[in-house]
């Protein structure tokens, strides 16, 4: 069975030791999660899990059944990259008279869309958004340039390419349903 990288997508009311019942359900498959971000979602009340995981489709169907079946748990579902828009931020601290020297300083900046957060004598932070591929490839000419003091990447965050939110239609669905009953 061929691993390819899923996003599981989840809503949910925000309860204490969610999160944890989430990640047991991911240990027990022997998954690792690879990214993790918790939001609220653009319904009010409503959080937003975005896990990424390599698995087969067969073992992330399972997973996504599994965490839906929660009491906690609106809705969950997975997706795969063509199904998403998505992006990481990645934060780069450099020492600031290595950067000052390096050669071609701006035009790094400017082929990998990066910015400059803040600088002081001591040390500079560049920020990048994009897909891992681009925040790691400024990382490796980072390394191999001046050398990276600190660095860390946000987990993936991600929106559907569907005009609205899936939990949006169910919920509108569940919305007609229970006015059909009340009103025959």
């Amino acid at each position: 069975m061929t691993k390819k990288l899923y996003t599981v997508i989840i809503f949910s009311e925000n309860s204490v030791g969610l999160l944890n019942q989430i990640t047991i359900i991911f240990t027990r498959r022997q998954l690792n999660i690879e990214t993790l971000s918790v939001s609220p979602s653009a319904i009010a009340g409503v959080h937003k899990f975005t896990i990424t995981t390599f698995a087969d489709e067969d073992t992330i169907s399972k997973v996504v059944k599994q965490i839906d079946k929660r009491v906690d748990i609106l809705k969950a579902y997975y997706n795969t990259d063509e199904d998403l828009v998505h992006q990481e931020i990645a934060l780069y601290k450099l020492s600031t008279k290595l950067f000052i020297k390096m050669q071609g300083v701006e035009e790094l900046i400017r082929k990998y869309d990066a910015r400059v957060l803040d600088m002081n004598e001591n040390c500079i932070v560049l920020e990048k958004s994009g897909h891992y591929a681009e925040t790691q490839a400024l990382f490796k000419e980072l390394s191999e340039k001046t050398g990276v003091l600190q660095f860390i990447r946000s987990g993936r965050i991600a929106i559907t390419k569907s005009k609205v939110e899936r939990l949006s239609d169910m919920l509108a669905a569940m919305n007609d349903k229970v006015n059909t009953a009340a009103n025959p």
